[in-house]
């Protein structure tokens, strides 16, 4: 087996055809039982720099491509800490096909411990797939992620957890994409072979020239096999979240036939295919004594909003009965922000 690193600038003209011609050449090339773990330095017109780390695990012989993206937003520390383990962990021997792993995709946002955006351009990587190649540095890094892997991949899983204020029930989701019927089938398959037991799948509404926004939306409409983890909570590293990350992920990998392990017995799953969201009426304290995972009846009270001295302004009732996704996990909260999201099982 061998192991390469290499820094690449991802910048203007050649610079990022350079860039690109390495990552397409390693892909394309017949250098198996190989890892290559590559750090693409990103400019933009501002004066901002930072940096992509991209691994690519190469197995026995061609096959599928299969990605993991982690650390879009990088107070997500539970799928980042798995991404990074998934490197060291998997093995080109045991490999049929290729893994290409980015382990933290937003490293200003990581080492600045800021939650949902970049402090560089304060732009939320999660918002503006596909990115803008002329852009700002973190619409450049959302191209790069559209073009020179989502592009590449057969696969594309998007890891996310709770960010700093969010507690978060695990589950894995995909979308519903009746025009892709193949690809929706198989993002289903390995949803449900993941070992989650909560499993989301969102309607697919936008049209073709719209853009995507979101990571694994993006991988979708550009027809490629899409879906995403949401697993840890409360900016939080919790060693079974990043556990129960890596036994789905290599779950994922058995069902498609390019990595080997031991299934276990497969996990009853619930679908909470449809979702009703909080929004705040009012800036103040949110107090409520559930937390994500509880199941709620509709028309009870789930909080409240308090002001700055205590005072009760609003109570908070359940408007569908169902199960909480997230909700917000620490006490401030802001006009319109979303306070609890409730999934409801339909058949």
């Amino acid at each position: 087996m061998r192991i390469t690193i290499f820094t690449l600038c991802f910048m203007f003209g050649n610079l990022a055809l350079n860039a690109q011609v390495r990552l397409k050449s390693i892909l394309e090339s017949d250098d198996w039982l190989s890892t290559h773990k590559i750090q693409f330095d990103i400019r933009d017109n501002n004066g901002d720099t930072t940096s992509i780390p991209v691994a690519i695990i190469k197995g026995k012989k061609k096959g599928p491509v299969f990605s993991i993206l982690a650390g879009v937003h990088g107070f997500e520390y539970p799928p980042i800490i798995a991404a990074q383990e998934l490197i060291q962990e998997i093995s080109p021997d045991s490999l049929i096909g290729t893994v290409i792993i980015i382990p933290i995709a937003n490293l200003s946002s990581f080492y600045s411990r800021t939650p949902f955006l970049n402090p560089q351009d304060n732009l939320n990587l999660n918002r503006i797939f596909p990115g803008n190649i002329n852009g700002s540095v973190t619409e450049k890094i959302a191209h790069f992620i559209t073009t020179e892997i989502i592009a590449h991949s057969d696969v594309f899983v998007d890891m996310h957890g709770g960010d700093a204020n969010e507690d978060l029930l695990p589950f894995l989701c995909y979308y519903n994409n009746t025009t892709k019927a193949i690809q929706t089938s198989k993002a289903k398959a390995l949803s449900e072979t993941s070992g989650f037991e909560y499993i989301v799948s969102y309607p697919y509404t936008i049209k073709d020239d719209e853009p995507a926004k979101y990571a694994f939306k993006q991988a979708v409409q550009d027809g490629i096999v899409g879906l995403s983890i949401e697993c840890g909570k409360l900016g939080n590293l919790h060693q079974n979240a990043v556990v129960k990350i890596k036994s789905a992920v290599k779950n994922m990998l058995t069902l498609y036939e390019i990595y080997p392990q031991n299934h276990k017995s497969k996990t009853a799953v619930t679908y909470l295919n449809e979702q009703t969201y909080i929004k705040a009426e009012h800036q103040g304290i949110f107090v409520s004594d559930l937390v994500a995972g509880d199941r709620v009846v509709k028309g009870t009270i789930i909080g409240q909003i308090n002001n700055e001295f205590g005072d009760k302004i609003i109570e908070i009732m359940a408007p569908e009965t169902g199960i909480i996704l997230y909700k917000i996990g620490t006490p401030p909260v802001n006009l319109n922000e979303t306070l609890v999201c409730i999934g409801m099982v339909k058949n």
